[in-house]
Formats: C-alpha cells, structure tokens, sequence
C-alpha cells in the first residue's frame, strides 16, 4: 500500500508537467497527494473498519475536496453526490486504490472479489473491475512468493507478471516509443504499461522513476507501478520516513494502523 502513495506523491509534481528525464528530483516542496493516496487510504481504512469501500472512499474524498491535481470530472462529480452512485468508469482509478486488499486476504478468491468491491462503487464497467483484479493479483503473488525470501528473482518476476496477464488478457508486448508522453486514465491503457514497467525493473526506485519518467499519467501510473513494486522489492525504510512527512496525521494512523494490522495477519 505505501508503494503506491509513494509512487502518487512522486509522481504528483509530473503528472501536468511530465518529465522524460530518469533522474528527476525524488521529492521537494513541489510534491503533494493526490486522489490516489486518499482512496488508497480509504480502502485500508475499510479493510480495519470493516466498511463499505465505497462509504469509505466517498467519507474519505469529501474530507479532502481539492487534492493536488483535483479530482477527474465524472469522479468529482460522484465524490460531491450525497447519493453517489457507479457511472460504468474504466478509469483508472479503480487500479491505483486497491492494493490495500492484496495484502489483506490470503485467499486467492477472497482477495479478487475484494479487489472488483473495491472498483464497483464508481469504476463498474468490467475493464475497470479487470485492471483493479489484475493490480490486486499482481502484489498478492508477489507477497505470496516473498515468503521466506528477502528477494526475487527474474522468473519470480516474470511469473508474477503471468500471473497478471491471465486474468486479464492484457498484451504487454510495449515498445516505449509507443506510450512515451502518452496520457492515457483509462485502465486498459495504463495497466498493461505498468506491468511492462515492473518486468523492465530491477528495484521499487527504479520501477517508479521508469513509471514517473515516461511522461505519462505520472502519479497514477507511479502509484501503480509502486504498488506491485513495493510487494515485489519492498521499500528502503528511509524512503517510508521520507514520504510519511507529506501525509496529515490522519493518514498516517491509517497506514501505521494497517501495517500493524496485517503484520499480526502474518
């Protein structure tokens, strides 16, 4: 879960502004949250809760209604509804929020149907259920493969990104040329790129900054990208510390809490 804020907050100064150069500037003054970290905290926060996630995702957006970069136009519009209701979105969205659930569930079923829950209360069109099951699937072999591992290997790799392309059918057969400055929200059209990210990668940096750098839908696709990375290399402790300072304390209690949490699932 803390690769995929991790990814949205570094990602969070490009997202308007894209970049191409692999050694952008890590952090600064100009990096914030964005949607992306408030629905990935408010999908952890119905997992400890045991809430609805879309109660948790809607409570979670109206606390903060001007995230850095805003919300999308049919999203915000459901984020400012007292009765908000699915609109059939690909978006995705429904890809960069549910990583808190691959942690969560260790059964395999449990956890995908989990993952599409997540997606359904805005993003029901079946591509958006499809991206968020195969992001889920993604972190949730990885964590399985990890244990009693301190790395993994190339085929580890190269299985968890199998793994990911079976439930959906995805080609991530990706040149760069082809996706390079290419903006693209929806999730058939970020998904398969990240997953070609993490299959180029060789550590969670390197994986969000290939992310961040291709110039892109920098944030998402970094959060993205940070969530499977994180399962697969994890997070350099002085990087969580680093990344916590951006969060209200509030957030931070949810991540602190749910890492507590599924450290005791163990």
């Amino acid at each position: 879960m803390l690769g995929a804020i991790i990814g949205d907050i570094v990602g969070s100064r490009w997202e308007f502004n894209p970049t191409n150069d692999y050694d952008f500037e890590w952090l600064s003054s100009e990096n914030g949250f964005t949607d992306d970290t408030i629905c990935t905290v408010a999908v952890a926060d119905a997992l400890l809760k045991g809430k609805d996630f879309g109660e948790s995702i809607h409570e979670w957006c109206r606390r903060y209604p001007h995230p850095m970069g805003g919300y999308g136009g049919r999203f915000s519009q459901w984020v400012r509804s007292d009765n908000p209701q699915p609109y059939n979105s690909f978006g995705n969205g429904a890809a960069m929020r549910v990583s808190p659930v691959a942690y969560w569930y260790e059964d395999k079923y449990q956890m995908l149907e989990a993952a599409a829950n997540t997606a359904r209360p805005s993003h029901n069109h079946p591509e958006g259920i499809k991206g968020a099951k195969t992001v889920a699937i993604g972190i949730h072999t990885a964590l399985e493969l990890r244990r009693g591992y301190d790395t993994l290997n190339e085929h580890d790799i190269d299985y968890i990104i199998s793994r990911c392309t079976a439930i959906s059918d995805y080609d991530i057969e990706i040149n760069r040329e082809d996706v390079l400055n290419k903006f693209d929200e929806t999730c058939q059209g970020t998904v398969p790129v990240a997953l070609w990210i993490i299959g180029e990668s060789t550590s969670f940096e390197d994986a969000v900054r290939k992310a961040v750098s291709l110039g892109a839908d920098a944030d998402t696709l970094g959060a993205i990208v940070g969530s499977i990375a994180e399962a697969i290399w994890d997070i350099p402790e002085s990087m969580k510390k680093e990344i916590i300072a951006y969060l209200p304390n509030e957030m931070k209690a949810v991540v602190k809490g749910f890492y507590m949490r599924i450290s005791n699932k163990v």
